[in-house]
């Protein structure tokens, strides 16, 4: 019998990212260990090789909490998962814990073709809505992204560009001292090009911890919008990031963001009296909160239809995969 190798110096780096995003591979053999080992049959033949995983038989006696059931587990990781037509899976293990109404859920996976596997362990919450793995706390359900889409559909006003209608939107959450996000900016326009459908909003989320210019940087976003236009926005958005070095110092962030205001068609003193104004910081602040709200813990961070997925070292054409699958099954917006 071959058990399965745990290798729990990736976990906290891996997790989140392979759970949600990363379609399966031999490099994320298991996010987090199952109390109770899990043992698989010998190597397959070759035969069985091709077809795709093995996975053991589940037994009775490790399915012992009430919630959530199988078949809810079954509806979440659809919904996580679904738009990774190679990756197979099966709900293993639903045990009570010691914490009444916390369950651990075990999770086995693999991918057509290849015999690898791996298992995943998150912890569900009594109230039916969250889980728990790595340290981060996620929505849960049959339709997990649903409460973060109906938040963004009533909150996410920042400026947008593409199609009118929400039935797809993409909320995308930057600083614009966050190199990251500068970088980020080819993959929107990608998506853009890619989805003519899209409803796509810019919602600035400025780390004023460690970006001591970002607030200012939005403040003038907001401005330019207000008196320009989303084009307006957009074009002084393209120049700060083309010229975010100069965010460095803070003259150099006035010269910088003198310099898009003008490249964005509008006058850099009017911007800049209203950046100062109490109603553009609460702007702003409305955004950042917003950002908190939903737990975005990173920039850039993409919303599709309310799902967050980190933006930065993704994939484009598992991003792609995602937002196709995200438009063909969350339905019209409401």
């Amino acid at each position: 019998m071959i058990r399965y190798s745990l290798d729990c110096s990736r976990l906290a780096a891996l997790a989140l990212a392979a759970f949600l995003v990363v379609p399966f591979s031999a490099s994320v053999l298991a996010q987090t260990a199952p109390a109770k080992p899990v043992d698989v049959p010998a190597a397959p033949s070759q035969t069985e090789e091709a077809a795709g995983p093995l996975f053991p038989k589940p037994e009775a006696s490790d399915f012992t909490a009430d919630t959530p059931t199988k078949e809810q587990v079954e509806s979440f990781l659809k919904a996580s998962w679904g738009y990774d037509t190679n990756r197979e899976y099966q709900v293993q293990r639903i045990v009570k814990t010691p914490v009444a109404g916390v369950s651990s859920v075990v999770v086995l996976v693999g991918e057509k073709g290849n015999k690898q596997t791996g298992a995943l362990q998150f912890f569900a919450m009594p109230d039916g809505k969250h889980i728990i793995t790595a340290g981060e706390i996620l929505p849960f359900g049959s339709a997990p992204y649903a409460e973060n889409r109906t938040t963004l559909l009533k909150r996410a006003d920042g400026p947008s560009e593409g199609a009118t209608d929400k039935n797809l939107e993409l909320v995308e959450f930057a600083d614009f001292q966050c190199p990251h996000c500068k970088d980020a900016q080819a993959t929107m326009a990608k998506i853009a090009t890619d989805f003519p459908a899209a409803h796509i909003v810019y919602e600035s989320f400025p780390l004023v911890k460690i970006h001591p210019e970002a607030f200012r940087s939005a403040a003038y976003g907001v401005c330019v919008a207000k008196l320009g236009g989303n084009k307006a926005f957009f074009d002084y958005a393209a120049a700060v990031y083309e010229g975010q070095a100069g965010l460095a110092t803070e003259e150099g962030a006035t010269l910088t963001l003198n310099s898009a205001v003008t490249k964005s068609g509008q006058s850099p003193e009017k911007v800049e009296a209203c950046s100062k104004t109490p109603e553009t910081k609460a702007a702003v602040e409305a955004n950042i909160k917003l950002a908190e709200d939903l737990n975005v813990n990173q920039t850039p961070s993409l919303a599709i239809n309310g799902r967050l997925i980190p933006l930065g070292g993704i994939n484009y054409d598992t991003l792609k995969q995602m937002i196709a699958w995200h438009a063909a099954n969350d339905g019209a917006a409401k």
